[in-house]
């Protein structure tokens, strides 16, 4: 697999965008990774939106023996998460740290919901296609997946007052092994 730099997804205003499926789907989450706090001012809140959105052709599981998931490419399944704008530099430098190595980064395209539906994504109704970075379980890994899907919900309740703690997000986080963009093919 190649892992050469290419230019990231950029939105109009010369911002980054990206689809989260895992624990970045909480805004308190990305704002813990990206600005180290999980309160940050409204300025900086106004930055970012988070829209619902479904990207199609992958599955996501969980990670054996952690909170988060992963996705592998898997032509019969979609998965949900959100699109995320206005992420800069500075901030896709933060997330492919804090993905690490077992992450590989690549430019997808996502649909925006119109409307969501229920948690099996009956009545959703998409929208728009928007090009997004998302970062992919990496496929010499993918023995390190369950034949489970990840709960959103789950996460909410049991773990996610721990992944909003100042330092916590980064504990464990390898500075020489952040996720690498793979080129484009």
């Amino acid at each position: 697999m190649a892992t050469e730099e290419k230019p990231s997804v950029k939105a109009d205003e010369g911002t980054y965008t990206a689809f989260f499926y895992g624990t970045l789907m909480v805004p308190d989450v990305f704002y813990t990774v990206c600005y180290n706090y999980s309160d940050v001012a409204p300025e900086i809140k106004a930055l970012h939106k988070f829209t619902p959105a479904i990207l199609h052709g992958y599955c996501r599981r969980r990670v054996r023996g952690a909170d988060y998931p992963g996705i592998t490419p898997d032509k019969e399944h979609k998965v949900f998460g959100m699109y995320a704008t206005g992420l800069t530099r500075a901030n896709m430098v933060k997330l492919d740290y804090f993905e690490g190595g077992q992450y590989v980064r690549r430019t997808v395209e996502v649909k925006l919901l119109d409307k969501v539906g229920d948690l099996k994504g009956e009545g959703n109704v998409e929208g728009e296609t928007k090009e997004a970075e998302v970062y992919v379980f990496n496929p010499f890994l993918e023995d390190g997946l369950e034949d489970k899907e990840w709960d959103l919900e789950e996460f909410r309740r049991e773990k996610l007052q721990r992944w909003t703690r100042a330092g916590y997000v980064f504990e464990g986080c390898d500075p020489n092994d952040p996720a690498k963009m793979e080129a484009a093919v």
